[in-house]
C-alpha cells in the first residue's frame, strides 16, 4: 500500500505555535482526509482500493490454511523476528517469544501469552490528538483506526530498563520512527509521560489477538509526520468533538468505522479525564503506575 503524494506532502509539513505553520498543521488535520482522500479514513467495505481489496482477501484466503502463508513479507519478518517480552499479570517478566506466538489466539487462549505493549497518545500544541489507521497489511486489526502508536518493547536491554518505565519510553520512540516516521528529537524519551496501566484480552479475527499489559503513554509535542505504508494506511489529528463523532460513527456502524479495541477501552475509562490534564499542563499529576486496571 503506498500512501497517496498529497498525503505525504501533507504529514511531512512541521507542525508549529507560528501563525505560518499553524495553517500547515491545520492543513494536516482537514485537508488530508477530504473526502477526495477519504479511502484511507477507516473506509466502508466498499470504498477499499482495488489493492486493499487484492492484500485483504489473499490474508483470509492464507490465513484459512497456514497463518503465515499470505503475509505481507514486512509484517511476516516482524511476526517472526521480533520478541515479545512475557509477564505476569503482576508485571513481573516471565519470558520472551514470538511476536508470532504471543498474538496467536490458540496460544493466547491455551498458554496466556500475556506480552507487554504500550500505546502512545500524542496531541500537538493545539491539544489535537493524533490518530492513525492501521495498514491493510497488518496481521491483527487491519485497516483500524487507534490511537498515535501501538506496539511492544522488545526483549533486549535498552527495551528492558523497568526503572521509570525507561525500556517502554525507549521502545515508543524507536516505534514512532518506524511507524509515522517521526523523528527521534522530535519526541525526546523524557518526554514521554506514562499515566496508567491496563491488562486486557481481545481477539482480532479468530486466529489471531492480543493479550497484553499495556503502558499509556502520553506526549505533547509538534512534531514531523511522514507515515510508513506498511504500518499505518493513514493518520489525522482531532479534537475532543472530532473523535466523540468518531466514536458516534463507530458505534453505528457507519461507514464501516472500526476502532481497535485497546484504543476504546481508553476512551470509555481513561481518555477524557486525561485530555483535561493535557490542556491545564497537569499529566504528570494524573499519573498512577501502582494500579494495573484489569479491563478485560
Amino acid at each position: 500500500m503506498s500512501v497517496t503524494p498529497h498525503l505525504l506532502k501533507t504529514t511531512a509539513t512541521r507542525l508549529s505555535c507560528s501563525p505560518a505553520l499553524t495553517s500547515k498543521s491545520r492543513r494536516l488535520s482537514s485537508s488530508a482526509f477530504a473526502p477526495r482522500t477519504r479511502l484511507r479514513l477507516w473506509p466502508s467495505s466498499n470504498s477499499v482500493s482495488p489493492l486493499t481489496a487484492r492484500v485483504l482477501s489473499t490474508l483470509n484466503v492464507a490465513m484459512g490454511d497456514a497463518p503465515d502463508a499470505g503475509m505481507d513479507a514486512v509484517q511476516r519478518r516482524l511476526m517472526f523476528e521480533d520478541e515479545c517480552i512475557l509477564v505476569d499479570e503482576n508485571d513481573s517478566v516471565v519470558g520472551h517469544d514470538t511476536k508470532y506466538n504471543c498474538h496467536s489466539w490458540e496460544k493466547i487462549e491455551s498458554g496466556n501469552m500475556l506480552h507487554r505493549a504500550f500505546s502512545v497518545f500524542l496531541f500537538n500544541s493545539k491539544y489535537e490528538l493524533l490518530l492513525q489507521q492501521r495498514s491493510g497489511t497488518k496481521v491483527t486489526f487491519p485497516l483500524v483506526g487507534t490511537n498515535t502508536c501501538c506496539s511492544h518493547p522488545l526483549y533486549r536491554e535498552s527495551e528492558l530498563i523497568e526503572e521509570n518505565a525507561l525500556g517502554v519510553r525507549n521502545a515508543a520512540q524507536r516505534k514512532l520512527l518506524d511507524e509515522l516516521g517521526i523523528p527521534a528529537e522530535d519526541v525526546p524519551v523524557d518526554q514521554f509521560i506514562p499515566l496508567g496501566r491496563m491488562l486486557y484480552k481481545a481477539p482480532s479475527d479468530g486466529k489471531w489477538g492480543e493479550h497484553e499489559l499495556d503502558y499509556l503513554l502520553f506526549i505533547v509535542r509538534d512534531v514531523n509526520v511522514n507515515p510508513n505504508p506498511d504500518e499505518a494506511a493513514d493518520v489525522k489529528y482531532v479534537n475532543r468533538d472530532e473523535l466523540k463523532e468518531l466514536l458516534r460513527k463507530a458505534d453505528a456502524g457507519e461507514g464501516g468505522l472500526k476502532l481497535s479495541p485497546w484504543f476504546r477501552l481508553v476512551v470509555d475509562n481513561f481518555l477524557f479525564k486525561w485530555w483535561d490534564n493535557v490542556e491545564k499542563g497537569t499529566l504528570k499529576e494524573a499519573a498512577d503506575m501502582k494500579t494495573i486496571h484489569k479491563l478485560t
